[in-house]
C-alpha cells in the first residue's frame, strides 16, 4: 500500500482520505442493501459435491484450477462455476473465458480489471505475486475447459446460528482475505513493489489505532485500496458483492484478532 514506510500509520494514511471520500457512498451502500438472513444458501452444485455424484472425469490440472477458482474467491464475483449473476459489473465466464487466449487470461489475472474509482462496482484485484504461475495456468486450463463441475471445489459452508465472528471467519477464507492478509490476520505476505513491501497484518494495535471504528473498517472493505497495476498487489473493493451482513461478520471476526485485546468494537452502521 502506498505511503511512508516508516510507520504503520504512514502506510495507511492514504486510507483515511479514502474513508472520507467514500463515506457517503459506503453508508448508502451499507444502509441500502438488505441484510442476510441467518440461513446461508449453499452454492449451486454443493450438495452434489458432497455426494460425489454426477461428475465427469477431468484432468488434474483442470481440477486444480477449479479449486483455485474458489480458493482465490473468483466464484464470489463471477458466480459458482463462473455462471455470473452476482453483479451486473462482473461478467459470466462460461462464454467469455473460452474466447480469450491463455496469454489474455493470464494478463487479466495478474493485472486486475474494473473501475477503480467506483467503490460500488467490483474491482478485480491485482493477483500478481499472490497467485503463482502454476496456479494461474491451472485456472486458465479450468476456464478453457468450460468451468466443469469438480468434486469438492466449492466455497466453505457458512455455519448458521454460531455467531457473527464464526461466520466472518469463514467469509475471511471464502472471499480470499486469507490469501493476502494471512491466516488469522497475521500478515507477512510480500508486496515488494509497494512502499511498505508487505500486505499489512490485521488485528495489531497500530491497525486498530488507525481503524478505530467499524465504519472505517467497513469503508476500507467496501472501497479497497486499488493502488495500481502489476507488479503492485492491490486490494479489491467489495462494494456491490458483500452484503451488509457479510461486512458485519467480517468486522466481528477482525475484532477477535486484536493483539493485545484492548476492547471490542460493535458494528452499528
Amino acid at each position: 500500500m502506498p505511503a511512508d514506510r516508516s510507520s504503520w500509520a504512514g502506510r495507511f494514511l492514504f486510507l483515511f482520505a479514502l474513508v472520507a471520500i467514500v463515506s457517503v457512498p459506503v453508508l448508502a451502500y451499507l444502509g441500502g442493501r438488505a441484510a442476510n438472513t441467518s440461513v446461508q444458501p449453499a452454492p449451486p452444485g454443493a450438495a452434489a459435491s458432497v455426494r460425489g455424484q454426477n461428475f465427469k472425469p477431468v484432468s488434474a490440472t483442470v481440477a486444480a484450477g477449479a479449486h483455485d477458482f474458489n480458493r482465490f474467491a473468483c466464484s464470489q464475483c463471477h458466480g459458482f462455476d463462473g455462471t455470473g449473476g452476482v453483479s451486473p459489473s462482473v461478467p459470466s465466464l462460461t462464454t467469455l473465458a473460452p474466447s480469450l487466449t491463455a496469454a489474455q487470461l493470464t494478463d487479466i489475472i495478474n493485472t486486475g480489471r474494473g473501475i477503480s474509482t467506483n467503490p460500488t462496482a467490483p474491482f478485480m484485484p491485482v493477483w500478481h505475486g499472490i497467485i503463482s504461475k502454476a496456479q494461474i495456468a491451472d485456472i486458465v486450463a479450468y476456464l478453457h475447459a468450460g468451468l466443469p463441475p469438480v468434486k469438492d471445489a466449492v466455497p466453505l459452508p457458512v455455519p448458521n446460528g454460531q455467531g457473527s465472528a464464526v461466520a466472518g471467519s469463514i467469509d475471511y477464507i471464502n472471499f480470499g482475505c486469507i490469501n493476502c492478509h494471512g491466516p488469522n490476520g497475521l500478515g507477512g505476505v510480500p508486496n515488494p513493489q509497494s512502499p511498505d513491501t508487505t500486505i499489512p497484518a490485521l488485528g495489531t494495535p497500530d491497525f486498530f489505532k488507525q481503524f478505530n471504528t467499524p465504519q472505517k473498517i467497513a469503508a476500507v472493505i467496501t472501497s479497497g485500496s486499488v493502488i495500481g497495476k502489476h507488479p503492485i498487489v492491490s486490494m479489491p473493493h467489495w462494494g456491490g458483492i458483500l452484503t451488509h451482513a457479510e461486512i458485519k461478520d467480517l468486522i466481528s471476526y477482525i475484532d477477535t484478532l486484536k493483539r493485545p485485546n484492548n476492547g471490542s468494537i460493535t458494528y452499528k452502521p
